[in-house]
């Protein structure tokens, strides 16, 4: 690439999940830490129905024009009847160099997205496929981290096809008695419930299966300690200083109101002082992850901390928030990157993961050709 030529960069935010917002304050953030002088940026908001606005109608939405109003002048530029319509207006950008995905939860982490790029044929930020997908789904996610033996709670899988025996009873005789409940394919505490008696679990049950078909019941871990643990890298990943959340005692979790509503109630320790040897095992643990899940680019990965000091890996996400609270850059801030060059970086590497996906053969070579 010439390197006197700034990079264009197409960031694509908003989605379809309950995320959208906080995708679109993600994207804020980025954009204006984002240093022009390197880079050419179009701007594609992803609606909630799932149709990429162009840049010009990006920018009206970003400028503080009211979503709804500016989608609803659009829609009727697009031939719907075409089935390419939803992404018809990624066409107006054909000399982009790298895409920089910030949509949350569902299409941008569950590896939709980064499938699309793939045909276009484009590096983008962020991890693959594959990567994204088996994150995305929590149980999957378990599953792989056992193998790898990296802690994490002791669950069980409820489906609409074993719901009726599922029952607290049961559940607690096997997990204990305070459980949490969790849709599998859903981000940022959606859908999630602590259940202390049979009618939580029943209600909370119900609530979890309007989000996801499959869902996780898990241990409760008593009185834990949050801690954070931010990872950038390809296959040389770092991980960075650790953060601690103390959410009020009025909440029984970091929920999706601390996280991106009102973070007034919650204190952030960053970096958290903890004992050396626990800190060293919550990161290794994390690059542990990170490999184990064939991760790329970055992740943020979530501790339970037992009372006794025991860490429980609880989750990871592929493509953090930005937000003025998200906890991903503000570790590394502590760590010494800044937010700017967080981005530098993030996108170097989808450049260099992207030559490194192009020197890999996907038809027969004959030894005799070589």
């Amino acid at each position: 690439m010439d390197t006197q030529k700034k990079i264009h960069v197409g960031l694509l935010f908003g989605g379809n999940s309950s995320e959208h917002d906080v995708s679109k304050r993600s994207a804020h953030n980025i954009y204006d830490a984002m240093d022009k002088d390197k880079y050419d940026i179009d701007l594609f908001l992803l609606t909630k129905d799932g149709i990429v606005m162009s840049d010009a109608a990006t920018r009206r939405i970003f400028a503080g024009e009211p979503e709804d109003k500016v989608v609803a002048e659009e829609l009727p530029k697009l031939d719907m009847s075409d089935p390419l319509a939803p992404i018809k207006n990624l066409a107006a950008a054909k000399d982009i160099d790298i895409f920089y995905p910030v949509v949350h939860g569902n299409l941008g982490e569950d590896g939709t997205l980064q499938g699309l790029f793939k045909l276009l044929k484009k590096p983008y930020v962020g991890s693959g496929v594959l990567a994204s997908a088996a994150s995305f789904d929590k149980d999957i996610t378990k599953q792989i981290l056992t193998h790898h033996h990296i802690q994490n709670t002791k669950y069980v899988v409820v489906t609409p096809e074993n719901r009726a025996e599922m029952t607290y009873a049961a559940l607690t005789e096997k997990l204990g008695a305070h459980l949490f409940i969790k849709p599998a394919n859903q981000g940022s505490s959606v859908g999630i419930h602590k259940a202390e008696n049979e009618q939580e679990y029943v209600d909370g049950l119900a609530d979890a299966f309007k989000y996801d078909y499959k869902i996780l019941v898990e241990e409760s871990i008593d009185n834990p300690r949050e801690v954070e643990c931010s990872i950038l890298g390809n296959e040389d990943a770092k991980a960075s200083k650790l953060g601690a959340i103390d959410v009020p005692k009025t909440d029984t979790f970091y929920d999706y109101n601390n996280k991106f509503v009102d973070a007034s109630g919650v204190a952030f320790e960053l970096p958290v002082d903890l004992p050396a040897d626990l800190t060293k095992r919550i990161q290794d643990m994390s690059l542990g992850a990170f490999k184990a899940l064939g991760l790329k680019g970055m992740a943020r990965v979530d501790f339970l901390v037992s009372e006794d000091g025991e860490p429980y890996l609880g989750e990871i996400n592929t493509l953090p928030g930005f937000t003025n609270i998200s906890l991903y850059p503000k570790l590394w801030e502590v760590s010494g990157i800044s937010y700017t060059e967080l981005i530098d970086q993030l996108i170097q590497l989808g450049f260099d993961e992207f030559k490194r996906q192009s020197e890999i053969s996907f038809a027969f070579v004959s030894l005799d050709a070589e």
